[in-house]
């Protein structure tokens, strides 16, 4: 059954949309120049006129909107004589016949520098791991996942913003629910703990200091804090309480996978997919106006339109993990939720077709929230508007181009 409220797409984007996106791609092109200076880049010689985007930022695919059949009408225009997307020489091999948009190389002069700042940041300012985690640390390349995702970002420092706070989701993910340590029982003290270093406590004076002294306690509560003060100097008052809600809906996500878990049961596919739209990554493309260094203005951030765009990119990428993820999570220990294994329980298929029916669930949500996107952005001609959903669908690229790339971690089934 279609999702509620299904819009036919648009036939065409407003004449102001395709001018925005240029001047939007023209002040990226010279923030890229900017920056390949800043890093000791030499300037070039003849630089390429302001409608061409830097060839080590791929903002086409951002300003071209979805592709593939019956989409063409969705596409933003490109200026005359922009080049067509240049797709990464991929080291994965990408999930046969999964929707997705190919990305060019993330830069690799950022790739490197992010990556040193966040080991740096995880070693010496907030002490995340030990010394035997520090291959799996490695082997995650957040430098490269944040690079491909944030193709606007106009420094480095602006990365960092981001690749703090996905290393500190994922280290409570890790120590309080997955693989080093977690466990559902008392997942939801530790949670509610953790969430006091996004959102403050305000309390009594006696009662203050036992609440600062906790947020040291464990390494996800030193990278909550740490991650989130330096989003709070970066953002402003809606963009960070934004941030919050969107933290405690993954949070309470969190909690209901661990109600399962200790029920022993496997939800319907239904629940599952509900379950997954606040245990998902919905908080990482939500946040591309700050690491982009604008703001969405907080009452169209809150529109329900623009809620259905965030939410169904955020269901998308999260099923491709669960695509991508699928072998590593069945040779751990235990029962892992995740679509395949759900569908093929409650839906009594097979393993592969249970993992080819996800595949066509990932489709339609990618397709649901393009067809969402461009109905907004036509809807919806302002330039902070245009340059949010653009973000968004880079998230989403970028997010497909690092699960496919990460070998260290991922391996496809033997279905084909």
């Amino acid at each position: 059954m279609p999702p509620p409220e299904q819009t036919p797409p648009q036939s065409s984007l407003p004449e102001a949309a395709s001018r925005y996106g240029a001047q939007i791609l023209a002040d990226a092109a010279t923030r890229a120049r900017d920056i390949g200076t800043a890093l000791g880049a030499p300037p070039p010689s003849d630089p390429a006129p302001v409608d061409v985007p830097s060839p080590d930022i791929d903002l086409t695919r951002i300003l071209s909107g979805p592709t593939g059949i019956g989409t063409a009408g969705l596409r933003l225009s490109l200026p005359d004589g922009a080049p067509e997307p240049t797709p990464q020489a991929a080291t994965g091999t990408p999930i046969p016949g999964l929707y997705h948009h190919p990305i060019a190389e993330p830069d690799p002069v950022r790739v490197e520098e992010v990556s040193r700042r966040i080991r740096a940041w995880a070693l010496d300012e907030v002490s995340l791991f030990p010394d035997d985690w520090a291959e799996e640390f490695d082997g995650f390349s957040v430098g490269s996942y944040m690079v491909g995702c944030h193709p606007d970002a106009p420094t480095v420092d602006h990365l960092m913003i981001a690749t703090r706070l996905m290393v500190a989701e994922n280290a409570v993910d890790d120590c309080y629910c997955e693989d080093h340590g977690g466990s559902p029982v008392g997942l939801g003290e530790r949670l509610l703990l953790a969430h006091t270093a996004l959102d403050p406590l305000y309390t009594t004076q006696e009662y203050q200091p036992d609440w600062a002294k906790s947020l040291h306690a464990d390494a996800p509560r030193r990278a909550y804090r740490s991650a989130m003060e330096y989003f709070v100097q970066a953002g402003s008052a809606s963009q960070t309480d934004r941030y919050r809600h969107d933290m405690a809906r993954l949070h309470l996500g969190y909690l209901a996978e661990a109600a399962w878990a200790q029920e022993e049961r496997v939800p319907e596919v239904w629940e599952y997919l509900a379950m997954r739209q606040f245990n998902n990554f919905r908080p990482c493309p939500t946040i591309t106006d700050t690491v982009g260094g604008y703001e969405l203005p907080a009452d169209l951030h809150a529109r329900p339109a623009m809620q259905k765009v965030i939410a169904l990119a955020g269901n998308a990428t999260t099923i491709v993990n669960d695509l991508y993820s699928y072998t590593k999570e069945l040779d751990a220990p235990g029962t892992h939720l995740n679509l395949p294994v759900v569908i093929a329980e409650r839906e009594g298929l097979s393993d592969r077709d249970a993992y080819l029916k996800s595949v066509e669930v990932h489709n339609d949500l990618m397709r649901d929230f393009e067809t969402a996107a461009a109905d907004l952005a036509a809807d919806m001609p302002l330039p902070s508007v245009q340059r949010f959903l653009r973000g968004v669908a880079a998230w989403v690229d970028g997010n497909h181009h690092w699960h496919q790339n990460n070998t260290y971690r991922y391996s496809l089934p033997d279905f084909w």
